[in-house]
């Protein structure tokens, strides 16, 4: 038996959250390889919607176990209100989560230091959650882990060294507190809270493929986002792409079966950065309307705009899917005609691949495509390819042909059951 991973295509907000929901039914194993609560995926059933930032969705499925694996960055404060908050709607946690020993922690400085940046010359749109500082502090050996909160003088010890070095920079932060002795106890009473969940992920994980289990992926963000293949420097502080997967679990890749790219059926942004297909007109504030295109994270108004052909392109290439999932596709039924981004100019030139430099970016132009829509009519009780309006599989056989994948399924509505299984 080989995992599956699911992985965003875009610039985020996909709709991960409900097909992981929708596909965890057939899975033992759900399974967070990367990203922090700068993530949120949302779940919407019997009449419940469901915010979650860190847990996988997963956990909404009572068959699944649940695991945030080493890629994570892991704000307790965040996780236990989460817990807190799935266990007050009777959804059982304890003894169904599980988180990797190895997953570095977003202290309180790591936050000032995200806000300090954002306010400056360098701001990049960030969701000022601590992340690409936690991130930093790993690769530069200075992190925190979350076995380093079950041994009080480990701990003590990690944070005064962390803070010897930051200390000149945090100093004039209102509000923040640089007592390590106080830090320490704030964090090593997480660790009593967390300790429950704590295992070897990486061993649980082998263990579990061994034996046949049913191990589902889950990315957070999207593969524009992505530290090295996204467009840097308005990325997120992590690999967002399938390749993510192996590195934030410690599955092998010959342990990778199936990698399935989800497709917004338009394209959003949130943050700061190159957005080629971005409408700055009334018809992007319908699609953001229509769509409810605000963060589940942060409240933001996210940037949209149409569907843009190259970019999937390009994502399913460093991703390796030609398999995806179609999304909010419902959302563009407010259209008498719809664009579709089929190439770029450049320079007067017509090009077919997707730039990663934000200087050709912003000074490309996009190549329309026009189809016709199917204002007016309410797709989401459709529930085979068939049933939908003529013109909404002229647009979904249309992506197909320009971005170069097929569609395996469709969600036509946020409910786990408006869904179309091709």
């Amino acid at each position: 038996m080989k995992a599956t991973v699911i992985v965003g295509s875009q610039w985020g907000d996909e709709g991960k959250g409900k097909i992981v929901d929708y596909l965890s039914e057939e899975y033992d194993i759900v399974v967070r390889y990367q990203g922090g609560a700068n993530a949120g995926h949302t779940v919407e059933f019997d009449k419940s919607k469901f915010i979650l930032h860190l847990i996988p969705s997963g956990i909404l499925r009572a068959n699944c176990v649940c695991v945030i694996g080493n890629g994570v960055v892991l704000d307790p404060i965040a996780l236990l209100d989460e817990i807190a908050f799935l266990e007050s709607q009777g959804v059982k946690v304890a003894g169904r989560l599980f988180i990797s020993l190895n997953t570095h922690l977003i202290m309180p400085y790591h936050k000032a230091m995200d806000a300090k940046q954002e306010s400056g010359k360098l701001k990049i749109g960030s969701t000022g959650r601590g992340i690409g500082p936690c991130y930093t502090d790993k690769a530069s050996r200075r992190g925190i882990r979350l076995q380093d909160l079950f041994d009080k003088n480990v701990l003590i010890n990690k944070i005064s060294l962390s803070l010897e070095e930051k200390r000149a920079s945090l100093e004039n932060i209102e509000g923040l507190n640089l007592s390590v002795d106080k830090i320490a106890e704030e964090y090593f009473g997480y660790g009593i809270m967390l300790r429950k969940y704590s295992t070897d992920t990486a061993m649980m994980l082998n263990k579990e493929l061994q034996k046949s289990s049913r191990i589902l992926l889950e990315g957070a963000q999207g593969a524009a986002l992505d530290v090295d293949f996204g467009t840097y420097p308005f990325v997120t502080s992590s690999n967002t792409i399938s390749g993510g997967a192996c590195t934030g679990t410690g599955l092998p890749p010959t342990s990778i079966g199936k990698i399935i790219g989800i497709v917004k059926a338009y394209t959003t942004r949130v943050g700061e950065g190159p957005f080629p297909t971005e409408l700055n007109d009334s018809v992007g504030e319908d699609l953001r309307t229509a769509g409810a295109e605000f963060g589940a994270t942060t409240g933001r108004a996210r940037r949209c705009g149409w569907y843009d052909s190259n970019l999937i392109r390009y994502s399913s290439m460093i991703n390796g899917f030609k398999t995806a999932v179609l999304t909010k596709l419902d959302v563009l039924g407010i259209f008498d005609e719809i664009s579709i981004c089929t190439g770029y100019k450049l320079k007067g030139k017509k090009i077919s691949y997707f730039p990663t430099s934000p200087d050709e970016l912003n000074n490309l132009k996009p190549v329309y495509k026009t189809v016709p829509g199917w204002k007016g009519i309410d797709i989401s009780a459709c529930r085979s390819f068939d049933d939908l309006p003529e013109n909404t599989q002229l647009y979904v056989n249309t992506l197909e042909k320009v971005s170069k994948i097929k569609f395996s399924i469709i969600s036509v509505g946020p409910k786990r059951e408006e869904t179309i299984l091709r």
